[in-house]
């Protein structure tokens, strides 16, 4: 398992993330120039489908101000940044990359959102947080890289309130193995795709019923379709974060969407009595 452990952190090493990204966040404005969630997106929002796609999640979740919430697997903490300006909600997220956590702590100070937004270096497996601290907890783009689902979805449970809400969307196996390297794994070593039946399977039993279902492959695709359509990517964009490779990690990802190897998951469970 550590060395499962330690080929993700590898993977999203990122040196010299931060000193990059104030790099290229000079396009947008001197230093002390307040930026906003939005103005971030096509550089923190890393996932398929982008912003919009978080913005549907938390409709699905029914997201509130008066919420806590918990995103895993944070990364640059571009969902999170979103939620807490567009919900008003307090979001806490956390990432097993280091430099991923620093980068995020530091665009959290760029939007003027540290009062509302934190972020912790942990693994989703072993959170750091008490039973029953959150009311909603976001999966987007990150069970891929996890082994041990089980262990994944069991921790979440543990940490969110009775009634609480898990809202996933995820990458799914769907008909023979993925082309390598995609965003989350350049190989299968550190890739854990499931089918979206066995990830269904893997969740209920832990303490979840399920409040929405849907396949948003489609979308998936017709969001590559886009891109490709419209030329190179705007600046900043994750290539900041993911380095020179990024652009075919991208296209691999759309190519294995459109053959119908993988697909897109978009689901939200409440949190039950395993009994129930």
């Amino acid at each position: 398992m550590t060395d499962v452990l330690d080929g993700v952190r590898d993977h999203y090493r990122a040196t010299g993330l931060t000193a990059r990204l104030r790099t290229a966040l000079a396009v947008l404005g001197p230093e002390n120039q307040q930026l906003t969630p939005r103005q971030l997106a096509p550089l923190d929002q890393f996932h398929t489908c982008g912003l919009p796609a978080t913005a549907e999640l938390a409709d699905l979740a029914g997201i509130t101000a008066s919420m806590s919430v918990l995103d895993v697997g944070s990364g640059i903490g571009g969902p999170a940044r979103f939620l807490a300006a567009s919900r008003g909600c307090a979001v806490t997220g956390v990432d097993l990359s280091e430099p991923f956590v620093d980068a995020a702590r530091y665009l959290t100070e760029r939007t003027g959102q540290s009062g509302q937004v934190s972020f912790q270096v942990a693994s989703a497996e072993k959170l750091p947080f008490d039973d029953g601290r959150f009311d909603a907890a976001l999966l987007q783009h990150v069970a891929m890289n996890i082994a041990d689902r089980a262990q994944l979805y069991r921790e979440i449970r543990r940490v969110l309130k009775p009634g609480g809400r898990l809202a996933i969307f995820d990458i799914v196996s769907k008909s023979g193995e993925p082309l390598y390297p995609v965003p989350w794994a350049r190989t299968p070593a550190t890739s854990f795709l499931l089918t979206d039946a066995a990830t269904r399977a893997a969740i209920e039993p832990v303490g979840f019923r399920t409040l929405a279902w849907q396949d948003d492959t489609e979308a998936g695709k017709a969001w590559f379709a886009q891109l490709r359509a419209s030329g190179p990517p705007p600046s900043p964009n994750l290539g900041v974060v993911m380095g020179p490779d990024f652009l075919q990690l991208s296209s691999n990802l759309g190519r294995n969407l459109m053959e119908g190897r993988l697909g897109v998951l978009t689901a939200v469970f409440e949190a039950v009595s395993i009994n129930a």
